[in-house]
């Protein structure tokens, strides 16, 4: 679920520097990978209730891909936006902000494959957490330049996208969040 998650990342970074006709067949993309990473996020659900023994305990696991699925549906729903409401010219800080999320992204796939034996989570969690408030001064500067430089109805669907974005990295806080709490359950 995290490299889909990351694979859907690259899919709004070209998103952000198509011209607007393309990006109703961008959304679509992310559409269908968000339809994809929900199957994953069933597939668990199902697996960890009929399996008899987990390497973790089920409630971590299904709020660790809840995050996933969640913060996905943000990346979903910025395309999405961005493709109904022909969002042109973004801020630069939209870039910045889904660098920042591609980093929080790669660091989880890396976290991801790391939970059996759970060596070196403590440092994707602070690395995480880092990430998390760069993107919220990131956010808040995106919001505080647009609301000075844009008409009203320009803004509304600039920050519209800004929050999706915002939303995503937060819901990828939220999984190494969980990580963080099987670190300390299992110490």
């Amino acid at each position: 679920m995290a490299a889909l998650f990351r694979d859907g990342v690259t899919t709004l970074s070209e998103c952000l520097g198509a011209p607007a006709g393309q990006y109703e067949q961008l959304a679509e993309d992310l559409h269908r990978k968000d339809a994809r990473i929900f199957e994953l996020h069933f597939a668990l659900l199902t697996h960890v209730r009929t399996s008899f023994i987990t390497p973790l305990p089920r409630e971590d696991l299904y709020q660790i891909s809840r995050a996933l699925v969640d913060a996905f549906g943000h990346l979903d729903g910025a395309a999405e936006f961005m493709a109904l409401n022909e969002v042109k010219r973004l801020s630069a800080r939209a870039s910045e902000q889904l660098e920042i999320i591609g980093q929080m992204s790669d660091l989880t796939v890396g976290a991801m494959r790391r939970l059996g034996s759970l060596e070196d989570l403590d440092e994707y969690c602070m690395e995480i957490l880092q990430s998390a408030k760069r993107a919220e001064r990131t956010h808040r500067s995106w919001i505080a330049e647009d609301i000075r430089g844009l008409k009203p109805a320009t803004y509304s669907m600039h920050r519209d996208v800004a929050e999706q974005l915002v939303a995503a990295a937060r819901d990828l806080r939220r999984a190494s969040n969980q990580v963080g709490q099987i670190l300390v359950k299992e110490s």
